[in-house]
């Protein structure tokens, strides 16, 4: 038969049928004889019939019946099955010797290999599946998917067999399957993941075609249902820890893993435009306040299972920013991706926020400084690092005026958070580094500046009762951090104020010192109010050594404050308007004069009227919205003169009053009496004025 597979033939034969032969085939390689020789040449003998049914016909586009599924599904399990032997031999015996020609002829399992990448060579477009849906039903019947050693390697070679552009089919088989086994036990869908892992290895380098989403879509559901899987076992076994409970929640989080793992492998080979989409697709996915219903569905999970889902979706965000360079960090950080990853929604442990911070120093960082800044700790000579930066672009710059009070922001409560571990001091300190680095100018510079000795005052007015560690831990990070800005930019006197600071704290208090206070064993203090000036950095001292080097000093006496967000006022942590109850009324379009002249009278039925108004929230939320727009994109002068002129108007109207009191105009329409605390003033005339505004004061 095989002489006769191997003539060609110049007229093909329509009216000749190898089902009889793919059966007789099929059934010889499932030989059982009890003489092992007899058996090997039997199993020999019908895979190279196999072999030459598949020469004799896959080349004949007319006469395609080889490919339907009921001759795909004798061939292609009997070649597996011999494939599948000589792998148990070798997994007992060891990794086999290179083989010889005449060892092909006569290894079963060798020529069963050549056999299946042969037919999967030939496939097409239109018989691919078929060709491929045998071997899970023959991977499932023989429960080869734990261990799955063996279907790895199947479908490595089917991968490096068939054509490229087909890769997409194998993947989509794959996730289908996937879909097919998901209620099966962690271990066979852990193998799965891992299979689909080392096929999109492959596919990654050539075509991957329409599956990216899906796959990215796949994979996420399966790891809500995994998350989902492990909390219902655990709180099913609540009360009875039992070592079977255990083991079934390790093995859902090697599935967990594996999910992460192909996640991250997955969007790290994408090419950047296919990955900025991914990133944008996994963070839509992210359950925050605010999102929309594109987020992964965790409300029956609990608060346990939202955080794990988090903790999940942004080990895998973080894998696949690993690597990725973007021209300009607004199209690293565009406002859909950078709102829900800065949002306190991600704040609410230690291990979220140093996730978050790792998935900005991937994007940020775009020169690969970040190995060099590793580690908080007081550089004696920054130049020793050898930091590469370009000059900051005009996007970057107009990035940062849009975007970097939300940076600070992040910053600033990361700090302020109880639960810091030494982990999260080096990863801010990192992130103050590389946003100095990538995205400073000298606007950029003072507002680090700022927000450096405000985060000294939080250790130092300890509003927020943190515990003596964090405290030392934020005085460190400042010394730290600004030890590295007086080197990068280089004013002499600046260099000098801080270098005192630092060298009286190793002095008089070393614990204000990170390579101090990060050790185990470290003496912290009872207290920092009997501490004097000269451990601190000082902001005077700070004008004064910037105020000749072009940096617009003025601005450092404004002391610091982040801005306030709707969800601040509706998230369950402690919110910064606790801390912070300043509300600005600045709206676009309301001019002073304007105000003054809007007077109203406010009687009891005005008020009582107001508060019944349906419509009042809404109209204070989107003004609360339109204020904290104001604040977020307009340039800080523009602010600071509307401010400066809101305090003069006030200022005069006062004036006023106090004239009114003092020297009281002729023709009164009435008195009033006027109480301030418990001092009762005498009734004073007034007139028909009115003074609406005051009404705050």
């Amino acid at each position: 038969f095989v002489k006769f597979a191997n003539i060609e033939e110049d007229t093909p034969s329509y009216h000749r049928r190898y089902d009889f032969f793919v059966s007789r085939f099929s059934g010889m390689c499932h030989s059982c004889d009890h003489d092992p020789e007899i058996q090997t040449e039997i199993r020999i003998a019908g895979i190279r019939g196999i072999q030459g049914v598949v020469r004799k016909t896959v080349n004949d586009e007319l006469r395609a019946t080889i490919w339907e599924p009921q001759h795909m599904d004798k061939i292609v399990p009997s070649l597996l099955f011999n494939m599948q032997k000589i792998e148990d031999i070798d997994s007992r015996i060891g990794p086999p010797s290179s083989p010889t020609g005449g060892e092909k002829e006569e290894n079963p399992a060798l020529l069963a290999e050549n056999c299946f990448r042969e037919l999967l060579g030939r496939a097409t477009y239109g018989n691919m599946n078929n060709a491929v849906r045998p071997v899970f039903a023959h991977l499932d019947h023989h429960r080869l998917w734990d261990p799955n050693e063996f279907a790895v390697s199947c479908f490595k070679i089917i991968m490096y067999s068939i054509q490229a552009q087909y890769s997409h089919h194998v993947i989509q088989e794959i996730l289908g399957h996937l879909d097919f086994r998901k209620r099966d036990s962690p271990r066979v869908r852990a193998g799965i993941i891992q299979v689909l892992l080392e096929a999109v290895a492959i596919a990654a380098k050539g075509s991957i075609g329409p599956t990216v989403l899906e796959v990215f879509n796949t994979l996420l559901k399966h790891l809500r249902i995994s998350v989902d899987f492990e909390l219902g076992d655990r709180r099913s076994s609540t009360g009875s820890a039992t070592f079977s409970t255990s083991s079934k929640e390790s093995d859902e989080r090697i599935v967990q893993n594996a999910i992460i793992q192909t996640i991250g492998f997955f969007g790290s080979n994408l090419p950047d435009y296919q990955r900025s989409e991914i990133m944008m697709f996994i963070m839509g996915k992210v359950p925050v306040f605010g999102t929309t219903s594109q987020s992964l569905d965790t409300s029956h999970l609990g608060d346990l299972g939202t955080r794990r889902i988090q903790i999940m979706l942004l080990r895998s965000l973080l894998m696949v920013t690993s690597g990725y360079k973007a021209t300009t960090i607004s199209n690293a950080l565009p406002p859909p991706f950078l709102d829900p990853l800065l949002s306190p929604s991600l704040m609410e442990d230690s291990e979220l926020r140093q996730l978050v911070l790792e998935i900005l120093h991937n994007l940020i960082d775009r020169h690969d400084n970040r190995a060099k800044l590793r580690g908080i700790r007081i550089i004696p000579d920054v130049s020793d690092l050898k930091i590469k930066r370009d000059k900051i672009s005009r996007q970057d710059v107009s990035f940062m005026k849009k975007h970097g009070q939300q940076l600070y922001r992040h910053i600033y409560l990361g700090c302020k958070e109880e639960d810091n571990v030494q982990k999260n001091f080096e990863l801010l300190f990192t992130s103050l580094a590389l946003t100095t680095i990538e995205l400073a100018n000298e606007e950029v510079v003072i507002d680090l500046i700022r927000l450096a000795i405000a985060l000294q005052d939080i250790a130092i007015i300890n509003e927020d009762n943190l515990p003596m560690f964090n405290r030392c831990g934020v005085m460190a990070l400042v010394a730290a951090y600004l030890n590295f800005l007086s080197q990068m930019i280089a004013v002499p006197a600046f260099c000098q104020h801080v270098s005192k600071v630092i060298e009286t704290r190793s002095l008089e208090a070393p614990y204000f010192l990170p390579e101090t206070i990060f050790k185990d064993k470290c003496n912290l203090p009872k207290s920092l109010e009997k501490h004097e000036k000269d451990l601190f950095f000082l902001t005077n001292k700070i004008v004064e050594s910037l105020g000749g080097s072009g940096y617009s000093v003025e601005r450092l006496s404004v002391p610091y404050v982040p801005q306030v967000t709707d969800e601040d006022r509706l998230s369950r942590r402690k919110s910064i308007v606790d801390t912070v109850s300043i509300q600005v009324d600045i709206l676009p379009g309301n001019n002073t004069e304007d105000k003054i002249d809007n007077t109203e009278e406010i009687t009891f039925e005005a008020l009582k009227k107001a508060i019944d108004n349906n419509g009042l929230e809404e109209q204070e939320k989107e003004k609360r919205r339109l204020v904290i727009e104001k604040f977020q994109k307009a340039p800080f002068e523009e602010i600071a003169a509307q401010c400066e002129t809101k305090a003069n108007l006030l200022h005069d109207r006062l004036a006023q009053i106090l004239e009114l009191t003092i020297r009281p105009p002729p023709s009164p329409s009435g008195t009033m009496t006027i109480t301030a605390g418990h001092a009762h003033y005498q009734s004073v005339p007034v007139y028909e004025m009115k003074f609406p505004d005051l009404c705050v004061y």
